[in-house]
């Protein structure tokens, strides 16, 4: 999407009522429909005779028509993701899915399932701005020939934790319907706005059994970005109560559990649960269920153009089976026939060590032979200094007692509050292990189960190193840009003002990565 469209938005105003009126009325004016009996649509669009708010809007079609090519549907999808404020896209991961992704999992799951269409249910249990949900909507009408009404009464569901994002999918259903000429004075919806980790679909649909059809892509949110009432709430699901789980993870089970008992679901997600620690019991349910699981795993592909990450689709029906269909591919290669899947059998993955789904069985004697890297080193925890520089070196020499580092000036380091790692990120096969190592001063107790050393401790044990980060004080201070990711080094009191907070110490919270 376009800069310029953002920025204008950005100027026009930060409201959501206020953008999706812009959008909307934008949309219409575009593509030439009058809107003369939906009251819902109707509310959203800027008459000629606010002329201000008019006139904003003729600049902004101007800016549109200079910058994207085809206004439809699908450019009303991603405007609407693209625009979400950027505080909550890091807490609930909202992201924009492409077309050509919607498309290939609803007419997967579709094509898997045997339900009578007459009564299918489809849900998106993470729906943010709706794009799922119109390609079902799009996919039903198509193999039905039901009108959008009907359609969105009693076979699409759709759940977000924003109203602004329940709504826009509201707006972006209702005017589905309008573009293919039906314009109704109201549709009625089943969309809802909660938290997906504690919704119960039960008590919110009637004569609810699960749904024949889940689709969707859960919220790409770490661990480390969730706070504290989510990473409790995530802990009462047997897929994401151990370790420091992911978001997207209990939507597994969350999805799985709300299938009825012929259902399918289709999910592309992040593949970091093939072989993460915080996967482990992800896996396990997997195979303690032997779900029919079918992987297209994108591997190192960035499918998202907005998310640095690593994807996968996976398209589970809800019946037992002894071979996990696996298939590794490209965006632009998506396996058609069950024939492009290799089959991996269940007894041969270790849920505790991780997937080896590409490649299996080499893969699996590669790692059987040889001294496991984790036999040698601890790898259950990164440490995440926020300034390598000061935390992280390699010594110019040491002596019995001593480490020395080279930072400004020459410093003597304690051996005793120093630790060996290595940036597991560098290995390679040209790259000897021992030219990796390096020392971090690390102000813990032991590696097992660690807790702060008291400033006092460090003050009388280690003087040299207390000595150095006393002279990096103010360097410390700014890491993060104030905005909590770490935690004092020192005791202090929880009613100390952030000015005092700041003239202490700091090093950095650990987190649950295998990086060090």
């Amino acid at each position: 999407m376009k800069q310029n469209i953002f920025k204008y938005l950005k100027s026009f105003s930060t409201l959501p009522i206020d953008v999706d009126r812009l959008i909307v009325s934008a949309y219409l004016r575009i593509n030439k429909i009058e809107v003369v009996k939906n009251v819902f649509v109707k509310a959203y669009v800027i008459q000629k005779k606010n002329n201000e708010e008019f006139e904003r809007l003729e600049k902004f079609i101007e800016v549109i028509n200079t910058e994207i090519k085809k206004f439809d549907l699908e450019a009303m999808i991603e405007l609407f993701e693209f625009v979400i404020s950027p505080s909550d896209r890091i807490i609930n991961g909202a992201i924009y899915t492409p077309n050509y992704i919607r498309k290939y999992i609803t007419d997967s799951v579709f094509n898997s399932n045997t339900i009578e269409l007459n009564n299918i249910r489809v849900a998106d249990i993470a729906c943010g701005c709706g794009g799922f949900l119109l390609t079902a909507a799009k996919k039903l009408k198509k193999l039905t020939g039901f009108t959008y009404k009907q359609i969105f009464k009693e076979n699409i569901f759709g759940l977000d934790i924003q109203k602004y994002s329940t709504n826009r999918t509201k707006l972006l259903l209702s005017l589905l319907a309008l573009t293919n000429g039906e314009d109704k004075r109201t549709f009625y919806f089943n969309l809802f706005t909660d938290d997906a980790l504690t919704f119960d679909w039960n008590s919110n649909i009637k004569n609810y059994n699960g749904f024949h059809i889940i689709i969707g892509n859960p919220p790409y949110v770490c661990g480390r970005n969730l706070p504290k009432e989510t990473l409790l709430k995530i802990q009462n699901f047997e897929v994401s109560n151990s370790g420091n789980a992911d978001l997207y993870i209990p939507f597994f089970q969350l999805g799985i559990e709300n299938l009825n008992e012929n259902g399918i679901l289709g999910f592309i997600t992040m593949n970091s649960f093939f072989k993460s620690l915080n996967g482990r019991n992800l896996r396990e349910y997997f195979k303690q269920k032997a779900l029919n699981i079918r992987i297209i795993d994108f591997g190192t592909e960035q499918v998202f153009k907005s998310k640095n990450t690593y994807t996968c689709i996976c398209l589970i029906e809800n019946k037992q089976t002894e071979n996990i269909k696996y298939c590794k591919s490209t965006s632009v290669s998506l396996p058609t026939k069950l024939k492009d899947f290799s089959k991996i059998s269940y007894l041969g993955l270790n849920s505790q060590t991780g997937w080896n789904l590409n490649d299996n069985e080499i893969i699996s004697k590669i790692e059987s032979s040889g001294v496991p890297f984790g036999d040698l080193y601890k790898t259950r925890h990164g440490i995440a200094t926020l300034k390598n520089e000061i935390y992280i070196f390699k010594p110019i020499y040491e002596d019995k007692d001593y480490y020395y580092l080279q930072n400004g000036s020459r410093y003597p380091i304690e051996k005793g509050i120093c630790r060996e790692i290595v940036n597991t990120n560098k290995l390679s096969r040209s790259v000897e292990l021992k030219s990796l190592k390096e020392k971090v001063i690390f102000p813990y107790d032991n590696m097992d189960k660690p807790s702060l050393l008291q400033e006092n401790f460090i003050k009388n044990n280690y003087p040299k190193a207390y000595k150095y980060l006393q002279n990096k004080k103010s360097i410390l201070a700014n890491r993060d840009k104030g905005k909590g990711e770490y935690e004092e080094w020192f005791a202090f009191g929880r009613n100390q003002s952030l000015e005092r907070v700041k003239n202490k110490l700091f090093f950095p919270k650990r987190k649950q990565t295998n990086n060090a």
